[in-house]
């Protein structure tokens, strides 16, 4: 009997602790400390950090996500200030919109500055390439393909 409470109990706080995020889940895996649930970029998207970059795009590659993060498209941008790892979106996402980034392109990219993986990146609210607008994200960070827009 003793036995069968101890692995109950076991099993219980294992469930428990499965279940409930840790606090460097609610602070974004960057630990930027932004906004958010914790879950992909909303915990690190953090609208105090917004800026603007310019330059040409040098690289675009698709990535396999991190934790909470599905497969998405990234963008190495070359400003004057230097290079930026630039997160656009989930490519489901990007393959459905008719502006395309490509390399060699000049964009404008309006987004979050965080920290991911230990590297400076931005997290793209907004890029601007030539007459068109790839809208991505809204005024407070939530994504365009996602439910909790608002």
């Amino acid at each position: 009997m003793k036995i069968d409470r101890i692995f109950l109990g076991t099993i219980a706080l294992a469930a428990i602790l499965l279940t409930s995020p840790s606090s460097s889940a609610q602070r974004g895996m960057g630990g930027s400390g932004g906004r958010g649930t914790g879950r992909g970029y909303q915990g690190l998207y953090d609208t105090t950090t917004v800026q603007t970059v310019s330059g040409e795009v040098i690289a675009v590659d698709s990535f396999n996500g991190a934790r909470g993060i599905g497969a998405g498209i990234h963008a190495m941008l070359k400003s004057d200030s230097g290079s930026v790892s630039v997160h656009l979106g989930p490519s489901w996402y990007l393959d459905k919109q008719s502006a395309k980034i490509e390399k060699g392109d000049k964009i404008t990219v309006t987004g979050s500055r965080i920290i991911f993986q230990g590297k400076s990146a931005l997290v793209a609210a907004e890029v601007k390439k030539g007459d068109k607008t790839l809208s991505l994200r809204d005024k407070q960070g939530y994504p365009r393909w996602s439910r909790r827009q608002r």
